[in-house]
């Protein structure tokens, strides 16, 4: 075991934790070991320990010791190609305005809720514009609206926790309730400027300004404006009596832009903030806050969706206001994963109405990223197929088809193979009194890397039903069979009579130390259960490894308890 594999194996460690918010794993290790160094596949056994000890190692550093020895001890892994070459590779188009070093992006979720695979699009993008321009991103927590969309606490580390898998990086991070004292100041600003005004018209501005009218306060002068905001923050108005609007142009053709409210009152007595409690009762609304932090931030290309151009109009009159210079705004179609459900409301309301019935919000039934993550698929194959679709300005349906079909690919390249039969028959064994070993390879990859399942005469194995009607089967790896009254009776072991006698080559499983199995297969809003047995080697594997299982198709382990295993089918 030389200490040169040994450096190279922990050189690709560090390089995968990096690149995945400082979690590397063995499987990715190795297929970017051996796609690199295809010379080194007769030492797979070897590298497959290294890489395990490895991994292991890499992910008890923190993320900036990760990348401190990365760059001082394997700088050759952090070789990246040019701009041009960059964009080439990720599918995207040159962002308009764009310069090396300058471009600064941003996501910005609303902590209500986990993130789903649409939520994941601008993230994806945003962070890969940033790194494809050596730039900078922005995670910012959008959080001040506790009444109507009330953030959850877990939420914002499910979130970083989801990010971080999906490979996302963010150089700032940045949570909005902890900012209130700014949001303060720039809405003083704006009301000094008398591009703000606090109205005090309650119900009847909705009816003015529908008919391109506003309340007569808009017309007073700033002093006065900012006497009734200073009364505002001292608890004198309740929820409705007073808000803050931005002064726009009342014909506006579409009503909701005519003096839109950038800051309103809300009863956190009654709805608490879980992270300021109620120590706030005058919040910004989503516009507003989100013009003056881009601004602060200096972001320069904002990366979301279609519904928001709308919201891109309104906070244009902030930067008018302060004279800001706005960002590019780049606004992309929905993204929706054909036969899942994505909407946030909808997933709460199935998780509050049918108790017991779901796992959670990373219910593989779910399009959450918790929930694909937790079916097996894999976060390099989610990042593929949203650069694929990239910021198309029209809507866009991904085919759980298309998914899979990438997600296989990667999965085949790292995935073990292990044997599972459902509802097996258990059919005795004669094997002329002797015994057998069938020796068989985990990957056919690696054929090095293999274990070895002994077979005597009077042991029962399991079949499938199909399998067990066949006249003349071979038993992978171990033999040819004739199956007869309820036996396998050995013909003989050779390959070459396999293949002139065109035998099928069945999975099966020993009796003798065989695991039992459950594999969960989702099915819209319902579970197709498989209930059978896996071979001893099933119990090497522990939660979330990805398997092949053989003739089954591919599974992701969830549960292993007394001896019994839990799995979620991936796809075929």
């Amino acid at each position: 075991m030389s200490a040169d594999l040994r450096e190279l194996v922990r050189g690709y460690a560090l390089k995968n934790a990096v690149k995945y918010g400082g979690r590397a794993n063995v499987g990715s290790v190795m297929s970017m070991i051996l796609g690199d160094h295809p010379e080194l596949k007769p030492r797979a056994r070897e590298i497959a320990r290294l890489a395990r000890e490895a991994v292991e190692w890499a992910n008890s550093l923190d993320p900036r010791e990760q990348e401190r020895l990365l760059r001082e001890r394997y700088p050759h892994l952090l070789e990246e190609p040019r701009r041009e070459e960059r964009a080439a590779e990720r599918g995207l188009p040159p962002l308009p305005g764009a310069r090396e070093g300058g471009v600064v992006t941003r996501f910005a979720p609303n902590p209500d809720f986990v993130i789903h695979i649409g939520n994941a699009r601008p993230a994806i993008l945003s962070h890969e514009y940033a790194r494809m321009y050596r730039g900078r991103m922005v995670l910012r927590f959008e959080d001040t609206d506790p009444r109507t969309k009330t953030p959850i606490r877990e939420a914002y580390d499910l979130i970083r926790e989801d990010l971080r898998w999906l490979g996302v990086r963010w150089d700032e991070e940045y949570i909005q309730s902890l900012r209130m004292e700014v949001f303060y100041s720039h809405a003083r600003g704006m009301l000094e400027r008398g591009c703000a005004y606090v109205d005090l018209c309650g119900e009847e501005s909705r009816e003015l300004l529908r008919s391109g009218r506003a309340c007569h306060t808009r017309e007073r002068e700033p002093e006065w404006q900012l006497e009734q905001w200073d009364r505002m923050l001292a608890g004198e108005y309740g929820e409705g009596e007073a808000v803050v609007r931005v002064k726009t142009d009342l014909s506006h053709p579409n009503p909701s832009v005519r003096d839109w409210v950038a800051l309103r009152i809300i009863d956190t007595e009654r709805y608490p903030h879980p992270l300021v409690g109620s120590r706030y009762r005058v919040w910004p609304t989503y516009n507003f806050a989100v013009s003056v932090d881009d601004h602060l931030m200096g972001v320069t290309h904002v990366l979301r969706g279609k519904e928001h151009q709308v919201n891109t109009e309104k906070q244009l009159y902030v930067y008018r206001c302060f004279g800001w210079e706005p960002p590019v705004f780049i606004h992309f179609g929905r993204l929706k994963l054909e036969g899942f459900i994505m909407s946030k409301s909808k997933i709460r309301r199935l998780l509050e109405e049918n108790p017991g019935k779901f796992l959670g919000y990373d219910d593989p039934r779910f399009g959450t990223i918790a929930g694909l993550r937790r079916r097996g698929i894999l976060a390099e194959a989610i990042r593929r197929v949203i650069l694929e679709v990239g910021v198309k300005p029209g809507d866009a349906t991904l085919s759980w088809s298309n998914l899979a079909a990438v997600n296989r690919k990667l999965l085949d390249a790292a995935a073990d193979r292990v044997m599972f039969v459902e509802d097996p028959v258990w059919l005795e064994v004669e094997a002329g009194g002797g015994c057998l070993e069938a020796e068989i390879p985990y990957h056919p990859d690696r054929p090095e890397r293999r274990r070895t399942i002994r077979v005597c005469s009077g042991d029962e194995v399991g079949l499938t039903r199909q399998d067990a009607s066949r006249g003349e089967v071979r038993l992978m790896g171990l033999g040819n069979f004739r199956v007869a009254q309820g036996r396998l009776e050995l013909v003989n072991t050779s390959l070459d009579y396999a293949r002139s006698r065109r035998l099928p080559i069945i999975h099966w499983t020993p009796r003798r130390g065989a695991v039992p199995m459950e594999v969960l297969e989702p099915v819209e809003l319902e579970f197709r259960v498989h209930r059978g047995y896996a071979e001893p080697a099933i119990l090497e594997y522990g939660p979330d490894s990805r398997l092949q299982l053989v003739r089954f198709g591919f599974a992701r382990i969830d549960e292993v308890a007394s001896g019994a295993v839990r799995a979620f089918y991936t796809h075929p």
